[in-house]
């Protein structure tokens, strides 16, 4: 009986310990984990989880002519994007990959002078985006202290409803090479400064890995 106690007791403290104030119990729980979630991607990358567009293949049509709208409802044209590197991701709050907010923040304070960092909230996969835009730029700042540019939740999967950034993103008529929609909430893809999309990471990859770094830096 005494033992029974104190696992018990340890495993309550243990929960204590894990719970965010202004997070939920699934959210905390995430978080927390989140590094053993990232080991397979670290250990055991697959083969579409980095793709590369080493011809430099151009695009078919301009990246620069998009436009999205933004968490205020503000349209933010593309054009204003030439002459720096862009990285676009799609985000989601309850998702086991959730925790590479923290490490997406820590890259755009590191590059943010020649790095505009987009992300993308959407509901597409297990429905891990429930919130609306207001309740998502409120999880972001207080969890993640996020300071770069959220959009407004939209649809990335290939279908009628996709957003038309994921539309150029993931169809190699419109990007010239690529093909690959988001697998998975935090995919994510580099445009450099001449608007020619370069990269493509699954969630599987870090921002921080030395893959992402390479497309940022080349």
């Amino acid at each position: 009986m005494k033992k029974l106690f104190l696992i018990t007791a340890v495993i309550i403290i243990g929960l204590l310990l894990i719970k965010r104030k202004d997070m939920t119990w699934r959210q905390s729980i995430l978080k927390t984990i989140y590094p053993l979630i990232m080991l397979k991607g670290k250990l055991f990358p697959g083969s579409k989880d980095v793709q590369v567009n080493k011809a430099q293949t151009q695009p078919v049509n301009s990246f620069y002519t998009l436009k999205a709208v933004n968490n205020h409802g503000d349209t933010i044209d593309f054009s204003q994007f030439k002459g720096k590197k862009v990285m676009i991701i799609n985000t989601a709050s309850d998702c086991g990959f959730t925790g590479q907010y923290d490490e997406l923040e820590k890259l755009h304070q590191q590059y943010k002078d020649k790095l505009v960092m987009l992300a993308f909230p959407a509901n597409d996969f297990k429905e891990q985006e429930k919130n609306d835009d207001a309740a998502i730029a409120e999880f972001c700042k207080i969890n993640y202290g996020i300071t770069f540019m959220i959009m407004q939740k939209t649809h990335v999967i290939m279908g009628a409803e996709q957003n038309p950034v994921f539309q150029w993103l993931s169809h190699k008529e419109q990007n010239g090479w690529c093909g690959q929609a988001p697998v998975w909430n935090f995919s994510k893809y580099i445009i450099n400064e001449e608007g020619v999309l370069t990269h493509f990471f699954s969630q599987m990859i870090s921002p921080l890995s030395k893959d992402v770094e390479g497309g940022l830096t080349n």
